[in-house]
């Protein structure tokens, strides 16, 4: 999950590099650090925290060359160290950037210490930089691409996943970029290259990607590049025009990226349904070429995910069932992979991940194809990414970057993705056309009905202040609000370090009531729908005990006479899509909440945005 960016230019790349680190610090900002070679000499910069260290530190002790490496990390082995921090040098020969585990590096590590090398960190990253190292060593001399071939001699040796930054002193002119498991792409600028982890560290400087593949080791100089691919091939990757610019991952006008993110859902919802009807009729080649075919052949589906995106999967679960009448089971990605699952029959395995770069998202993907599953289908907003190149059909959410570490509207636009997939696979089974039309016309509306929740911001804003001082939190939902209490309680825990738990309202009984008290808020979803009674009496088993309810209802409803109870009246909303909408002021509570407690936003504690690692 940490960051990576690299370049080779005739200019100096250190003002590059920073400015690269800034824009991934989404992925980790444990430490960061920064290496140059200039003279035939390494020069690091490392810093413990944000790149804003770093940033100051280089201010003071500037450093400069045309070939550099740098990284912000997220820790995985060894604590947020000077020390621990990228990039890692052996010998002040070679300089190696790292994001993945290295799986087998206490074996490496062993076997190094016996060849005299001495290691400065607790990282798994070190034996790589000392591979490289070593192999060189071994091979000085003996050809004039002796890095490239180190490296490709390296790498066998490693077990796990990583992206790779690598350089030496011996081959000041290279740049070597790897990859195995986490994502690196090249930007190919006018006589100058550069490597990072998401194109949007490098939209400053160029528009023009290229996407390394499983597997690939670039060899990158000024004058060009060279591509070897897993069975040491020399490749031609094509050269991708990304319609991203430099200013569509800017905060503008916004405090926080966070909040420019729950205001652009209107828009982000609108984008991920255009195109994708004609005459109000949803087009299945929206999902891919021979996507008819698949889903005529699908008798049950498998959504498979994690954290947010897992509750996405969760809401599409009451869909699939209640509308479409077709077997649909969700997992937690990290357990499916582990547990030994049974497929049935022309199942269809529906991955859902914001980047697609989701470790145990893919690898559980990977798994149900060892199983026998058939048919794939991805729901993400990258492109690019390893999910969409694993899965036979894809559609993309157009959410647009997210670069909060909470997710807002990537949430939303998977859920109205899913819904599109409902439909699709409904009209097979159980769901009339009516219906079908009922529901697409409440998708038409979402934009809207967001807007107006949206002006709900004030009213929220005042409500968080009672907040400021709770240690913990319980949100409620029934039926489909039951995921999206979760992810409620997700988003206060993450980004405002409340300790917030959901469950079904049905279950407060059956022990949760036990926590109920004056300082224990209970948040609780509530649409005008067929639960909506037995919701309502077991918000009455919270009053009685002296809990604090704080009700976001429909505003068609009549507000409870209790002082124990607050209401947030929500813009009616047709039931189906109303868990999109009743999303949106559980965001909106969060964000207020972490601004009231002073915590860090966009970049919560312990926490990155691009889960690579397992």
């Amino acid at each position: 999950m940490c960051g990576i960016v690299g370049g080779i230019a005739q200019r100096n790349v250190v003002p590059i590099l920073l400015e690269g680190l800034k824009r991934l610090e989404y992925r980790g900002y444990d430490s960061a650090g920064l290496a140059v070679i200039n003279n035939q000499q390494i020069y690091r910069k490392r810093e413990l925290g944000k790149v804003k260290g770093l940033e100051t530190l280089l201010e003071a002790d500037p450093i400069a060359g045309h070939i550099g490496i740098a990284h912000t990390r997220w820790a995985t082995h060894g604590k947020p160290s000077t020390a621990n921090a990228h990039p890692h040098i052996c010998r002040n020969k070679v300089a190696v950037v790292h994001n993945g585990i290295i799986e087998n590096h206490e074996h490496l590590r062993e076997v190094q210490r016996q060849q005299g090398y001495e290691f400065t960190s607790e990282t798994d990253t070190e034996v790589i930089v000392h591979e490289i190292y070593h192999a060189l060593s071994v091979a000085e001399g003996q050809s004039s691409d002796g890095l490239l071939n180190a490296v490709k001699k390296a790498v066998k040796k490693l077990d796990g996943a990583y992206a790779l930054g690598i350089m030496s002193v011996d081959d000041p002119d290279t740049l070597i970029a790897c990859r195995k498991g986490s994502p690196l792409v090249i930007g190919v600028g006018i006589g100058e290259y550069f490597i990072a982890s998401d194109v949007a560290a490098l939209l400053p400087v160029t528009q023009r990607f290229i996407f390394l593949e499983e597997g690939d080791i670039a060899a990158i100089t000024i004058n060009g590049l060279v591509i070897y691919d897993r069975h040491d091939r020399a490749v031609s990757r094509p050269i991708i025009e990304s319609q991203l610019t430099a200013d569509s991952v800017d905060k503008g006008e916004y405090r926080h990226y966070m909040l420019k993110e729950i205001y652009e859902q209107p828009f982000a919802i609108s984008q991920a349904l255009e195109g994708r009807f004609i005459n109000n009729r949803l087009q299945e080649s929206s999902f891919g070429h021979n996507a008819a075919e698949v889903f005529d052949n699908i008798k049950a589906i498998q959504i498979l995910a994690c954290g947010t995106s897992y509750h996405a999967g969760m809401v599409a679960r009451y869909w699939f069932e209640k509308l479409a009448h077709v077997p649909c089971n969700i997992e937690v990605a990290s357990e499916f992979r582990y547990r030994n699952p049974v497929l049935a029959p022309d199942t269809l395995i529906v991955t859902i991940s914001q980047s697609g770069e989701t470790a145990d998202t893919l690898a559980a993907l990977l798994e149900a194809k060892k199983l026998g599953a058939k048919y794939s289908l991805a729901i993400c907003n990258v492109p690019e990414s390893s999910l969409v190149r694993e899965s036979d059909l894809v559609l993309m959410t157009r959410a647009g970057p997210e670069i909060g570490v909470a997710s807002t509207k990537a949430f939303t636009t998977q859920l109205a993705t899913l819904m599109l997939l409902v439909i699709a696979i409904g009209r097979r089974f159980h769901m009339t056309e009516i219906v079908e039309q009922k529901i697409t016309s409440e998708l038409f509306s979402l934009p809207g009905k967001i807007e107006q929740v949206l002006r709900l911001d004030d009213e929220i804003k005042a409500l968080s202040e009672q907040f400021a001082e709770k240690q913990h939190a319980l949100f409620l939902g029934r039926g489909t609000h039951y995921p999206i209490a979760m992810e409620g309680a997700l988003k206060l825990k993450e980004i405002s370090y409340i300790h917030a738990e959901a469950y079904p309202a049905g279950e407060l009984k059956h022990g949760p009531l036990a926590l109920i008290d004056a300082d224990m808020p209970v948040v609780t979803v509530a649409p005008n729908n067929s639960l909506l009674e037995k919701l309502k009496s077991n918000m009455q088993e919270v009053s009685a005990r002296g809990g604090q309810l704080i009700v976001f209802m429909d505003e068609t409803l009549a507000a409870a006479n209790d002082e124990n109870v607050q209401i947030v009246k929500v813009p009616q909303v047709d039931n189906e899509i109303s868990p999109i909408v009743y999303t949106i002021p559980l965001q909106l509570l969060a964000y207020h909440v972490a601004v009231l407690k002073g915590t860090d936003v966009d970049q919560p504690r312990n926490l990155a945005k691009s889960v690579t690692v397992e």
